[in-house]
């Protein structure tokens, strides 16, 4: 509801309201979908994870957007990359320590949420040769608004407000009114939201995928320190080992994509987008 608008505001400044008219009006609205799955498993994971699990997890998803990368777009990934690709999955199987007690079924949510979140960032890639990052935006949070809504009227005229299960129960639990302090909060989130993807999906559809995924690395760093400042939460060894390599792995990603090629040149995104459609 915050962030709508905004995007609206947005549009005048990069390429007009004309440009919602899009031909591409099925990929936007998939995308869309595509990214409710996303932040739907992601915020059903919290109620069940501490925080910094469940972040640690989540940035499984650079590492999957530099494996899509090579199917859906052409990109080159050199053995090193691939080596940190297993690097970052070994620290997500430390992280999970499936066939263990400590195994958190919660925790799939965390990775269907990464799988879904770089999927949708290889569309936003594809898209980004003819769509402004503006225009993706409006549509993924336009989709995120609707969905939202008839997932709460389904639970709602279903009478179902409860399933035994913290993540679950978060999904179900009936609409209750915000006060005034959270309407406020609620209505920062959602500027600081609608900034942060447009300025994401600029840099998407503008850079290499597997380049710019790793500057979201950073986030690794405060989720630690927000889950024990608001929460008390004390990480595990085991999620800070995992995610320890994660962040080796994302760190060498990143060495690896700004390395000049044997010419000396910054190697150049591919485009196999035909010039007709630009």
């Amino acid at each position: 509801m915050v962030s709508l608008p905004l995007h609206i505001v947005l549009f005048p400044f990069e390429c007009g309201i004309a440009k919602l008219r899009s031909p591409l009006f099925w990929a936007l609205v998939m995308r869309g979908g595509i990214l409710l799955v996303a932040y739907t498993t992601y915020y059903m994971g919290l109620p069940a994870l501490p925080l910094a699990e469940a972040i640690a997890l989540f940035f499984a998803a650079p590492i999957i957007v530099t494996i899509l990368s090579v199917p859906m777009l052409g990109e080159k990934v050199s053995g090193m990359s691939w080596a940190a690709i297993a690097l970052g999955f070994v620290g997500v199987l430390i992280i999970l320590q499936p066939g263990t007690a400590l195994f958190n079924p919660a925790a799939l949510f965390s990775l269907v949420s990464a799988a879904s979140y770089a999927l949708a960032m290889i569309f936003a890639r594809k898209l980004g040769v003819s769509e402004p990052a503006t225009v993706m935006a409006f549509y993924q949070n336009a989709v995120y608004f609707l969905g939202a809504i008839l997932i709460a009227a389904f639970f709602a005229i279903a009478g179902i407000d409860h399933l035994g299960h913290p993540s679950f129960d978060f999904l179900v639990r009936a609409w209750a009114w915000p006060d005034n302090y959270d309407l406020f909060l609620m209505g920062v989130c959602g500027v600081i939201a609608a900034v942060a993807m447009s300025l994401l999906t600029n840099a998407y559809r503008t850079a290499d995928a597997n380049l710019v995924t790793v500057f979201e690395y950073t986030g690794m760093f405060w989720a630690p320190l927000w889950g024990f400042l608001f929460f008390s939460e004390i990480p595990r060894w085991t999620t800070l080992t995992g995610l320890g390599l994660i962040l080796v792995a994302g760190l060498i990603s990143v060495r690896l994509a700004t390395k000049p090629s044997y010419s000396g040149q910054m190697q150049q995104p591919q485009n196999n987008t035909p010039v007709e459609s630009r």
